[in-house]
C-alpha cells in the first residue's frame, strides 16, 4: 500500500471523528438523538422494546434530551 492511500484513510477517519465530536459538543446535554435500536428493523427483528428507554417499534425515543 502506498503512503498516499494510508494518509487519505487516516484523514477521512479523523474528519469523521471530528464531525461526531462537534455534533456532540453543539447538542444540548451532549447526547445523540434517535439512538433507539427499536426503530431499526434490521437490529430488532423480534419486535422487542428498546433496552435503554423502553420505546417499542413505531414509538419515539423516550430518553430525555
Amino acid at each position: 500500500m502506498s503512503i498516499e492511500l494510508i494518509s487519505l484513510t487516516v484523514l477521512l477517519l479523523a474528519l469523521a471523528v471530528a464531525g461526531i465530536a462537534i455534533k456532540i459538543l453543539l447538542k444540548p446535554n451532549g447526547t445523540f438523538s434517535g439512538t433507539c435500536a427499536s426503530q431499526n428493523l434490521y437490529l430488532n427483528q423480534q419486535g422487542e422494546s428498546c433496552s435503554i428507554c423502553g420505546a417499542k417499534i413505531g414509538e419515539e425515543c423516550k430518553e430525555e434530551n
